[in-house]
């Protein structure tokens, strides 16, 4: 190869280069954005679903149910991370509790957020983080709700809403 044909091969392999470089797509893989709920009990001290089962749906926008949680239990899980809607101000869940002797809990939890896009890339698909504003629960298993952390995105390793369940006799 002549030194003209080599120096033009040159040229083009670093443009190449470059131009692979500036294409490739460095969107997260991992780039799901939930909450993460931790079951407490009244004292403060982690709490376990070692005998209830609980599980956890909420509606789509065309009205039909999703379920999000399916049958927590006998787990020594004392925490969960559900998915959150996209652009909805107000996440409302329904949770349903049953212990071994078929008593049945169910409440309504709803989480007023407010919702804030978010952008890695032009090649990615927009994503929304969320700052939660207010949580409240209809007292029928859980005792109180308490929001801990109120930046929701990518990182599920905080808790961001404390769940207080209600003593059982």
């Amino acid at each position: 190869m002549g030194a003209k044909k080599l120096r033009w091969f040159s040229v083009l392999t670093v443009l190449a280069t470059f131009l692979a470089a500036c294409s490739s797509i460095n969107c997260p893989v991992q780039n799901t954005v939930a909450t993460t709920f931790a079951l407490l009990r009244a004292d403060g001290t982690p709490d376990t679903l070692d005998t209830d089962t609980m599980w956890v749906w909420t509606q789509r926008h065309d009205g039909t149910d999703t379920l999000l949680l399916n049958a927590l239990h006998g787990k020594k899980a004392t925490s969960f991370s559900l998915p959150v809607s996209h652009t909805l101000p107000e996440d409302v869940l329904c949770i349903l509790i049953a212990d071994t002797t078929g008593q049945y809990w169910l409440d309504t939890m709803r989480i007023k957020k407010e919702n804030i896009p978010h952008f890695e890339s032009v090649d990615c698909n927009a994503t929304y983080f969320h700052e939660i504003e207010s949580a409240s629960v209809t007292q029928k298993a859980f005792d109180s709700i308490v929001v801990n952390y109120t930046k929701v995105n990518y990182d599920v390793s905080h808790s961001h809403i404390y769940l207080y369940r209600k003593a059982r006799p």
